[in-house]
């Protein structure tokens, strides 16, 4: 089969009505090489690059209060700074660039699932508009 690893998709495609950071950005950790005591961070099978996480709110008003939030997890050698908070507006938005999924069944529901990979986060474009749509000129 051609299609192996992540698979890649667009940042419209996973949060068509856009999503929200909602926590911090966290080194991701990996549990085969950390021990009692000492940490280790992941690191991508692919890249090599280390992973960290954020927890992002999903914009769309249709999922259930349990499926609103998801972590993203990010491939940096430096820890990624989220957008700078907008005025006025509880949680800061974000659009997420070289955005991958990998399908897997979650164990403790027997469905799947997705995990969430992505190169680079950043402001939302401005003009923006809903389902990921540029707004007329």
């Amino acid at each position: 089969m051609a299609l192996q690893g992540p698979i890649p998709v667009t940042f419209d495609m996973v949060f068509p009505h856009g999503c929200y950071v909602v926590g911090e950005v966290e080194p991701v950790k990996d549990f085969d090489a950390s021990t009692n005591g000492r940490f280790v961070q992941a690191r991508d099978k692919q890249t090599g690059e280390p992973v960290w996480q954020v927890a992002v709110m999903d914009a769309d008003p249709t999922l259930k209060p349990a499926q609103k939030t998801v972590a993203v997890k990010i491939l940096s050698a430096v820890q990624p700074v989220p957008p700078a908070a907008v005025p006025g507006v509880p949680f800061t938005p974000v659009e997420f660039d070289g955005v991958s999924v990998t399908p897997y069944v979650n164990s403790n529901t027997n469905r799947l699932a997705y995990s969430i990979r992505v190169r680079e986060m950043r402001p939302i474009r401005t003009g923006k508009t809903g389902a990921g749509k540029e707004a007329a000129a």
